[in-house]
């Protein structure tokens, strides 16, 4: 009953956070659909994973004069981390879009993240990810843009919650700060299987938000797993309203070499849309909660 009533007074909390950030930003970028869990690499240890996401019914509408519509679009990044400390990641990203046989660039994001030291053995686990990236015109109207995402988690043996708050911030002149939640509900079915549901949205400027119909909201089923020393991430989106992309398929490998001179082997980490993400990734578990 005790551990009940924290857990009740936890996601009050994350509600509470959740609406008092509601008043300061967010977009959503298609190549890493991901909620973090704040599970981040050993100290010493590089990671890697790719990200691939495809659009299979999505927008035929340019999203600003320039830019390309999601419609059939293949979306994704190859993401590099290496853990500082335990309880500090830094991550390289590399996105890319291919669509009518013509591949993109989007240049790079640099991020650093910092957690609650072993976040993946918590009950109660919280950190904060910071995202710098430098955009090209077919992506965004604003060359530089930061992600702020915010991570509060409560999980137990059979399931986890995790909410990320997410302000993204334009600079320039077409530039604002848009509020750009995620959330996932997920249960353990086994050492390294998760089901579960991902909620990712997109409500725009903060203190203006657009219209419901203008606003995006989208809802995966998702599964994490593991093959080998591999971390699998999969999910099925579907879009909730018109601005939405109606049909997205997510998927997330990722693998972590081992640590120089560690006597363990082991490479686990947390994954939810998570999984290694930029605040720990959500890909496949086998740590015991």
């Amino acid at each position: 009953m005790r551990r009940h009533k924290q857990h009740m007074r936890l996601a009050g909390a994350a509600l509470i956070v959740l609406a008092t950030l509601g008043f300061s930003g967010g977009a959503k970028a298609t190549d890493e659909i991901q909620v973090y869990n704040a599970a981040i690499a050993d100290v010493g240890q590089f990671t890697i994973q790719q990200h691939l996401n495809f659009v299979g019914i999505g927008q035929k509408a340019p999203p600003f004069p320039g830019g390309f519509p999601s419609n059939g679009s293949l979306n994704g990044t190859p993401e590099f981390a290496y853990g500082v400390t335990d309880w500090w990641e830094l991550g390289l990203y590399l996105p890319f879009s291919v669509q009518n046989q013509q591949f993109l660039s989007d240049a790079f994001k640099l991020r650093t993240l910092f957690v609650s030291p072993n976040a993946d053995k918590r009950n109660l686990f919280y950190g904060i990810n910071f995202e710098l990236s430098y955009e090209m015109p077919k992506f965004a109207q604003t060359h530089w843009g930061l992600e702020i995402r915010p991570i509060i988690g409560v999980r137990n043996t059979d399931y986890e919650f995790i909410v990320n708050p997410i302000v993204d911030v334009g600079f320039g002149k077409y530039g604002e700060a848009d509020f750009a939640p995620a959330v996932r509900v997920a249960r353990k079915l086994q050492n390294d299987v998760f089901v579960g549901l991902e909620y990712y949205a997109d409500f725009g400027k903060i203190g203006d938000f657009a219209p419901l119909a203008q606003q995006q909201h989208t809802l995966f089923a998702v599964t994490d797993f593991k093959v080998g020393d591999i971390d699998v991430d999969f999910g099925v989106g579907y879009g909730l309203t018109a601005a939405s992309d109606r049909l997205v398929v997510k998927t997330i490998l990722g693998y972590a070499f081992p640590v120089p001179g560690a006597t363990s082997t082991s490479t686990d980490r947390s994954s939810a849309s998570g999984p290694v993400n930029p605040l720990a990734h959500l890909t496949a578990r086998s740590t015991p909660y």
